[in-house]
């Protein structure tokens, strides 16, 4: 074989490696939420982009093993527990038992990932936005360098990088996960059977929401947690309502309690606990045990030691008010900086730090103004300060409350049922009346609560959603009426 030829595959993996494209206005560093959501936008700003995103599929944790595929699996639980025991009330007999096809609900989840994250991807094509499948790192403070998924590397020169790469479990090391009998997040939701015993290892969103599916589902599920309540940061009023609806559907709590150890035996799992006070030992035996206890930024294998960006004592990146870091050139956004570890406060970011990289805008977020939901059912979704908040900060207040029981949409709906209870709770300044917070656990909780987010954006006062039309018969005029309360009194409680 001539030399030359023999030569070429060496010259070409050379060629790649060496290979830098033209330079980019921006460099992202992660596709989920925060990170398309910038490239898109920045592109869509006249910049040149190119996103960077090691998984090879878009959309990040959120889209492909978090937010998007958990609520495909909520939703279709809550649907077979509707058939199982919900519909007869409604007038709706079912012929012989119901039955749950597993294979064919995860393929349904599989599916609405599989489309949305193809849509992203024709979306970067739409708006010109270079998409390169490898893990990227900064290997100066305008060079990108990326291991691309089938082979090589390649190197991408860069006036801005943004990091965008999002969080990971945090492990909790006395129980070690395995994604198969002891798992994340992730391995909840690709369960292949039904466990009989399910223990989920902390009261937060991620533990409630997929404790609730497998509950749904025939799973005996206990809780697990080191405090004395659940959703710790939530509004504790909203939080002992949405615990006493939780146990009213048969899941259990162990409150105050720590796990010390873990241990496989005969196909189960033994988990050794205490109080987190003191006392007496106890073992707790399951067929899955699910660890929720957090999330951590993801910032391992970026390069951030090579240019010496800053990071706090939590492991967050250091950035300003701009989503600048210490190094002019590098921003950051989403879970790896300060702030609630939610999709949408990452989307914002994004946003907004676009259009400062594209120089069209000082943009800020009010992050006051960004809501949480927690998507059991019934839903929870908050903004703004809770009671306790207030009270701490020595804010005088005034608050409305009003039960889903007496809003006519929700009897209808369901009465008497899980639809009907609940509530919304309205804070609003003493002084000047203008909303400091809403909370509410109740049906739809997710979409109703954008309306107290915006009320919260544009200042608005208590009396301004009071006095505001609402459509009757509906959910949202449960809002108006805790509104109302807030103000003066409500009509219908």
């Amino acid at each position: 074989m001539p030399l030359f030829r023999q030569a070429a595959p060496r010259l070409h993996a050379l060629r790649r490696y060496l290979s830098t494209s033209p330079q980019q206005d921006l460099v992202v560093i992660g596709g989920g939420p925060g990170g398309y959501v910038a490239a898109i936008k920045a592109a869509q700003l006249g910049l040149s982009v190119t996103c960077v995103e090691k998984r090879g599929a878009l959309g990040g944790t959120c889209l492909n093993v978090g937010c998007i595929p958990s609520k495909a699996l909520l939703h279709s639980s809550h649907l077979y527990e509707e058939a199982k025991h919900s519909f007869s009330k409604h007038g709706i007999d079912i012929n012989g038992d119901v039955q749950v096809n597993l294979p064919a609900m995860m393929k349904h989840k599989l599916t609405s990932v599989s489309g949305l994250t193809k849509g992203i991807e024709g979306l970067f094509k739409k708006n010109k936005v270079t998409y390169v499948k490898g893990a990227g790192s900064i290997s100066s403070p305008n060079e990108v360098s990326v291991d691309l998924i089938d082979g090589g590397s390649q190197q991408i020169a860069a006036k801005n990088i943004m990091i965008a790469t999002g969080s990971q479990v945090a492990p909790l090391p006395t129980v070690p996960i395995d994604e198969q009998v002891i798992v994340s997040s992730t391995g909840a939701l690709k369960l292949e059977t039904v466990p009989e015993k399910m223990v989920v290892i902390g009261g937060g969103v991620i533990g409630l929401e997929m404790g609730s599916v497998w509950r749904r589902l025939g799973s005996q599920v206990t809780v697990v947690e080191f405090l004395d309540r659940i959703i710790p940061g939530t509004d504790k009023e909203i939080a002992d309502n949405f615990l006493r609806i939780l146990k009213k559907q048969k899941m259990k709590f162990k409150f105050g309690t720590k796990v010390v150890s873990s241990r496989k035996e005969g196909g189960k799992v033994i988990l050794d606990l205490e109080a987190s006070k003191g006392g007496k030992p106890e073992s707790m035996e399951a067929d899955v045990v699910l660890v929720a206890t957090g999330r951590q930024p993801h910032t391992e294998g970026l390069g951030l030691e090579n240019v010496g960006i800053e990071m706090d004592n939590k492991g967050r990146i250091n950035v300003d008010d701009k989503f600048r870091t210490n190094i002019p050139s590098v921003y950051a956004i989403g879970d790896v900086i300060k702030g609630p570890m939610l999709a949408h406060k990452a989307e914002d970011e994004g946003l907004v730090a676009a259009e400062i990289i594209a120089g069209v805008g000082e943009g800020h977020i009010n992050y006051n103004c960004v809501p949480g939901v927690i998507y059991t059912h019934p839903e929870v979704a908050t903004v703004g300060k809770t009671e306790e908040e207030l009270k701490e900060e020595g804010v005088e207040y005034t608050k409305g409350t009003f039960p889903f029981m007496a809003n006519s949409r929700a009897r209808t709906n369901d009465v008497g049922g899980e639809f009907a209870q609940g509530m919304v709770k309205v804070l609003a300044d003493k002084t000047t009346d203008r909303v400091l917070g809403m909370h509410i656990v109740g049906p739809n909780a997710g979409e109703l609560i954008a309306e107290g987010v915006l009320a919260m954006e544009y200042g608005a006062s208590s009396e301004d959603i009071a006095r505001t039309c609402h459509a009757h018969p509906t959910l949202s005029e449960a809002t108006r009426e805790a509104a109302m309360a807030a103000h003066s009194k409500p009509i219908h409680f």
